[in-house]
């Protein structure tokens, strides 16, 4: 498993050696088993078993809208300290990381509801240190919460910080240059709440949402109604008074007995 910190750097273990726990535990503090640096926290994970596969890149998504492309085969000597995999602008932080091959599109989303579409070949491939080139133009007060390369078919999952989502069809995401400040892509009320994570879902997973409080639900990926870009949703989970939806993970289908 690759573990990709907040502050641009990747760290490498083995699955089988994390201690395994019961749902309602609390787990392992991630000190005991990364040796990561004062103030970073681990965002994103990526199950690899092969370090060189040809043509395929890494591509890494920023909050305040940075994008940047590598080799994977550039990682492939990670040391137990880490590696730098991006440098960041004062005040970023990476938040996904993506497996490419050349010929992806991208789809990032915002925290006030904005996206944008472009190729992944609109991001050259850089070196381990490089900071990226802008991938979204981001309005005051706005970030980034989620970006997704994609590859296939599919649908946009689309979900608000107060348990509202959506699909929506990915004609509707026009692929565009990279760089601008993009399109609605999600109609943002005080009812639904801002917009938290998005995953592009092909029907037959499950997806898992988890509240800040620590509630989850699972549920069908097909079961959300598909709707146009600039519509509010559905509810899809309530949370308890004052708490938000931080995020969602899609996971194979449960099996019904």
């Amino acid at each position: 498993i690759l573990f990709f910190t907040s502050q641009g750097r990747c760290y490498k273990k083995k699955g089988y050696t994390i201690p395994e726990a019961g749902r309602s535990a609390k787990g392992t503090n991630i000190v005991n088993i990364l040796q990561v640096e004062s103030g970073e926290k681990v965002n994103f994970m990526l199950h690899l078993r092969d370090l060189e596969q040809e043509g395929a890149c890494l591509f890494f998504s920023t909050r305040l809208g940075t994008v940047k492309r590598i080799e994977l085969s550039a990682i492939r000597n990670i040391r137990a300290s880490g590696i730098r995999v991006l440098s960041l602008d004062e005040g970023d932080e990476l938040i996904t990381v993506s497996l490419t091959h050349g010929e992806d599109r991208v789809l990032m989303l915002t925290h006030d509801g904005m996206s944008i579409c472009f190729e992944e070949s609109d991001v050259r491939v850089m070196g381990r240190t490089a900071v990226g080139v802008r991938g979204i133009r981001l309005r005051e007060g706005d970030y980034v919460v989620d970006a997704e390369c994609i590859e296939g078919e599919g649908t946009v999952l689309t979900v608000t910080e107060n348990g509202y989502g959506k699909r929506t069809a990915l004609e509707e995401y026009t692929v565009q240059g990279r760089g601008g400040f993009g399109n609605k892509g999600y109609q943002v009320t005080e009812k639904t709440g801002k917009v938290c994570a998005a995953r592009v879902v092909t029907g037959e997973e499950d997806v898992i949402l988890i509240a800040e409080d620590g509630t989850a639900i699972r549920f069908a990926s097909d079961s959300v109604s598909c709707y146009s870009r600039v519509t509010q949703g559905v509810r899809i989970m309530k949370p308890a008074e004052g708490v938000r939806v931080l995020g969602m993970a899609a996971t194979a289908r449960e099996e019904e007995c």
